[in-house]
This record gives C-alpha cells, sequence and structure tokens, in this order.
C-alpha cells in the first residue's frame, strides 16, 4: 500500500471509533438513566485515547510525509483529504493521550453535574467541575497557540472553524452590534405599528407535537430509515450521517418553540446525510466547521421555514394533527408570531434579529475567560451585564443566564461565533438558492423542498471538506462571507425594506 492508501485504511477506523463515541454521546444526553453517568464518561474518555493513539502513532507522521512528496499522484478530492489529515494530525500530536483522556472525563464529569445544576439554578455546584475543563481548555489553548503561532482563542477556534480568526469575528461582530441597536428600535417601532398577534393557548399534547415535527421533517427530507427524533434537555444534532438523532424538547404551553428547534436540527440532519457518500469516514467526507453546519440549519429554520409560504403550508397540518381551530392558528397569525422580535433571556428561543447579541455576549466572554482577563466566579454577574448591554434585559437567574448552554460545560469552547456566522452565510446562500430557482418559495409553500435540497445538495453538501469556508461560500453564491446580505434580509422581512 501507498502511504496515502494507509492513511486513509487509518482515517477510516478512527473515523468510525469517533462515531461510535457519538452515537454514545447521543445516548448519553438522550436516553441514558443517569446512573449511567460514570460508567459513559469511563467508555468515552477510553474511545477517546483510543482514538488519539492511533491518530499520533508515529509512522502516520511518516505516512503524510511521504503522502505529501507524491501527491503528483493524487486527484483532487485526495489532495483535500491529505491536507484535512494534516491538519487533523496537527491538533492531536499537539496533546498527550493522557491529557486527551483527563479533558475527556473532565468535560463528562461536568456535563453531568450541568444537567441538574441547571434546571436548579446552582451555579456554584458546577463550578469546581467548570474551573477544571476550563483550566484544561487554557491549557490546550497554550499548547496549540505556541505550536500553531497564533492567538489563544484562535488555537481552540481552529477545530470548530479551520482557518478561523478571531481578528476578523471582531470585525464583524462590532459592525453588527453598532448596527443592532438603531435597527432593533426600528423594528420594535414597526412591530407595535401593526395589530398585536394572537397568542398560542396550550397545553398543547407533546406526542402530538412530536407527530407534527416527523411531519415536517420528512416534508423537508429527512429520511426516517436514517435517523430518528427524541427529547433531550438541550436540543442537538448528533449520530452519524448514516444514523442522524435528533432531540429537541416541548412546551406544553408553546408547540412553535419546538416545532422550530426540530426544523433547525433537521437542517443539520440534512446536511449530515448529504455529504459525499463515496468519502464516509475520510476527513474530506465530513462538514465543513460548524459556520457550514450552522448555515445549513439555520437556513431551513429561519429562512425557508419562518418564511409566508412555509406557513401557509404548516398552519393546515398544525391544525389537523394538533386538533387546533380558530383565527390564532391560521398561517398570517402563526407568522407573525415566529417572527416576532422580542429580546429574551434565552439563546435557542431568541428571534433571528436579537439572536446575535447572544452570541456576540458568548464570544466576549468565553475569549475573556480562555485569555485570563476574567475568572469564572465572575461569570454571572458579567453575563447579566453584558447581555443588559446588549439587549437592555437582564436575567433574573443563572438558569436563564450562564446556565443555559451546554457548551463550555461540555468543554466546547471557540465554538459560539459560528453560530451567528453560520446565519450570515445561511442568508447568504438562500439569496443564492432563490436567485437560481425563482420559484423556490412558491414550491416551498406546496410543501416541495426538493428543488431547495437538490441546490443545496450540488452546492454545499456534496462538497464535504473539499474546500475551506470561503471558497464553498464562492463556489455557491459568487463570493465569500458577506455580512451585508445578512443585514439586507434583516431589513426585507422585518421592515420590508
Amino acid at each position: 500500500m501507498t502511504a496515502y492508501e494507509q492513511l486513509e485504511k487509518r482515517f477510516r477506523r478512527i473515523n468510525a471509533i469517533g462515531e461510535a463515541s457519538g452515537v454514545l454521546g447521543w445516548d448519553m444526553s438522550a436516553v441514558m438513566p443517569e446512573g449511567g453517568a460514570a460508567a459513559r464518561t469511563e467508555q468515552l474518555a477510553a474511545l477517546g485515547a483510543v482514538r488519539h493513539e492511533m491518530l499520533t502513532a508515529s509512522e502516520v507522521g511518516d505516512w503524510l510525509d511521504a503522502a505529501e512528496e507524491s501527491k503528483g499522484n493524487l486527484n483532487g478530492w485526495q489532495l483535500a483529504n491529505l491536507r484535512e489529515m494534516r491538519r487533523i494530525w496537527r491538533h492531536a500530536t499537539a496533546l498527550s493521550s493522557d491529557f486527551v483522556e483527563r479533558l475527556t472525563r473532565a468535560c463528562k464529569k461536568c456535563e453531568g453535574i450541568w444537567r441538574t445544576a441547571r434546571p436548579g439554578n446552582d451555579f456554584k455546584a458546577v463550578l469546581p467541575a467548570l474551573k477544571e475543563v476550563l483550566a484544561l481548555s487554557r491549557e490546550e489553548a497554550a499548547i496549540k497557540a505556541e505550536l500553531f503561532g497564533c492567538s489563544l482563542y484562535d488555537a481552540l477556534l481552529d477545530s470548530y472553524e479551520p482557518g478561523g480568526s478571531s481578528e476578523r469575528i471582531d470585525a464583524i461582530f462590532e459592525d453588527f452590534a453598532a448596527f443592532l441597536p438603531g435597527f432593533l428600535g426600528e423594528v420594535m417601532e414597526a412591530q407595535a405599528s401593526r395589530p398585536d398577534a394572537l397568542p398560542l393557548q396550550g397545553p398543547y399534547d407533546t406526542a402530538q407535537q412530536a407527530e407534527l415535527g416527523r411531519e415536517l421533517m420528512a416534508a423537508v427530507g429527512f429520511d426516517f430509515n436514517h435517523g430518528r427524533l427524541d427529547t433531550s434537555l438541550h436540543p442537538f444534532c448528533g449520530g452519524v450521517p448514516d444514523d442522524v438523532r435528533i432531540t429537541t424538547r416541548y412546551d406544553e404551553q408553546d408547540f412553535m418553540t419546538a416545532l422550530m428547534g426540530v426544523l433547525h436540527e433537521t437542517g443539520h440532519a440534512l446536511y449530515e446525510r448529504g455529504l459525499p457518500a463515496d468519502w464516509r469516514l475520510q476527513p474530506v467526507g465530513s462538514a465543513r466547521g460548524m459556520t457550514l453546519h450552522e448555515s445549513q440549519s439555520l437556513l431551513i429554520e429561519m429562512q425557508a421555514c419562518r418564511s409566508a409560504e412555509f406557513m401557509r403550508f404548516m398552519a393546515p397540518k398544525a391544525r389537523e394533527i394538533l386538533g387546533l381551530s380558530g383565527a390564532a392558528y391560521e398561517a398570517e397569525n402563526l407568522r407573525a408570531l415566529s417572527n416576532r422580535v422580542q429580546p429574551g433571556f434565552i439563546r435557542v428561543d431568541a428571534d433571528e434579529v436579537t439572536y446575535p447579541a447572544h452570541v456576540i455576549l458568548r464570544y466576549r466572554l468565553e475569549r475573556a475567560l480562555i485569555e485570563g482577563r476574567m475568572e469564572l466566579e465572575d461569570l454571572p454577574t458579567a453575563w447579566n451585564d453584558g447581555l443588559e448591554a446588549l439587549l437592555g434585559i437582564r436575567p433574573p437567574s443563572d438558569t436563564l443566564g450562564c446556565l443555559q448552554d451546554i457548551h463550555w460545560y461540555d468543554g466546547a469552547w471557540g465554538y459560539f461565533p459560528t453560530y451567528s456566522l453560520g446565519a450570515m452565510a445561511a442568508a447568504q446562500i438562500f439569496d443564492s438558492a432563490r436567485r437560481a430557482n425563482p420559484d423556490l418559495l412558491n414550491r416551498i409553500e406546496q410543501g416541495d423542498f426538493a428543488p431547495l435540497m437538490s441546490w443545496l445538495g450540488e452546492q454545499v453538501h456534496s462538497r464535504g471538506s473539499s474546500m475551506s469556508t470561503d471558497e464553498l461560500l464562492t463556489h455557491a453564491t459568487g463570493r465569500p462571507l458577506d455580512p451585508a446580505v445578512f443585514k439586507a434580509h434583516l431589513k426585507t422581512r422585518y421592515l420590508g425594506q
């Protein structure tokens, strides 16, 4: 076997172990009894260590060197695969197997404590475990920053957004933070000038909500032979491309919250399912970073499924499955409710206009924590002060504040910017999809997502990691990430400009 063929064989096994860990992680979050947490933590730590050892074995570096010396024999996909292998290997060899195992164990332990601390509004209960996770994350950042010649934050960001930089994020976020107050004021004034939308009046049976969710997942294109819908404390999409696991959480007083969460995660799932099958278990066959991943979930949820056309398709199904009647459940009222702008405390429930403020807050806080400019004891107050500065509201509890998201407690430091970068990319991609298919929204009104999914499959999903994020955006839309398209979308939807 050539060196490149040896690498493909090794990465196939490494990624198969990673997929097994992914399914175990889904099980831990969705259906595992609490008593299994300690055992599952050990299992995931052991699998993480085995995977790390396979990746950092001395022969892998030798194979990479040899494959790069003879890369003239490789085609375009193989060259991209080799590039991704090298990037992953650089991250892995920066850390020892012992460190990876300690980090995995600390994260799973902290996550388990968070699951009871969050509903109990008990930040102090999870603080010691979170301190351990942060200390290890700071250590990881320091090691990689020195090795890669970048900032502490960028060293962690690269794991979620390859090639991303805090310098570029700063410019984008500062611009939006300056844009938001004036725009939000205009939106709230315009909203106040219109009649109030009729409120939803539950309760709504959760089994019926799940049925409605599954019905709309299928309409969008989800294949239940390759996935399922379950419940968890924090909605997420997990599993593997051939077995995608979606979770949501239900509110008996507001069926739209869970429904939009389901559609958001369906966007993630469709991206995973659409990745190039010929490159399964290879790095180039994986998703192109979390900005693109979030763009696909937000494209489905925000761009397509909060449109007036989708509401006209969805409303009759909601009335039928949930047994509803009345003006509150007509398409126009549901559209008004789903696009109602109101600053709130919970990120995953935030409207499209104020959502970026939640992400900007988290980005600023996690960067300060990683860089040692803030300590965890100060996080609750800093969080509340930051949200008040951005949106004018102050969380009354840590459950509605710094305890609400799982990410830091599970060790995902450097992830948050990709949510709003993804929203901006979603607007840009959907705009191009509509230009390529002028009848797109009319087809969605008929419940036909095939034109949209076909275009996304060809332009985005099937490309895997064969290109950088900006290269893929340029391929699909004609230009790299352009936040101006997102602003234009917001002005059109919320001000009619």
